[in-house]
């Protein structure tokens, strides 16, 4: 899978890891619901370190169609929560 992450650039993802990106996104998703920002910070942090551990950059002449867009690690907590889906950020 291609994520992209805002203001970054792309990597490629294996399905794999999806279950580990999912708990930080569930995370992600209380901590917007309740208004928590330091935790918010703390986990969309997480949630970003974890896609470029364990993904592969792409070139960043590489144009691929992303299946997945993460906000940029400085957006504010109301960015994300108008990206947000019922899923959160991470369908599943």
């Amino acid at each position: 899978m291609i994520v992209r992450i805002m203001g970054e650039g792309q990597v490629q993802l294996a399905d794999s890891h999806f279950t580990e990106l999912n708990k930080l996104d569930d995370e992600l998703l209380e901590e917007i619901e309740s208004g928590d920002e330091e935790g918010f910070r703390r986990t969309l942090s997480a949630l970003l370190d974890a896609v470029r551990r364990l993904g592969s950059p792409l070139p960043d002449d590489a144009l691929e169609p992303s299946e997945l867009i993460l906000p940029a690690e400085d957006a504010s907590l109301d960015e994300v929560r108008q990206m947000l889906s019922d899923d959160g950020l991470i369908p599943g």
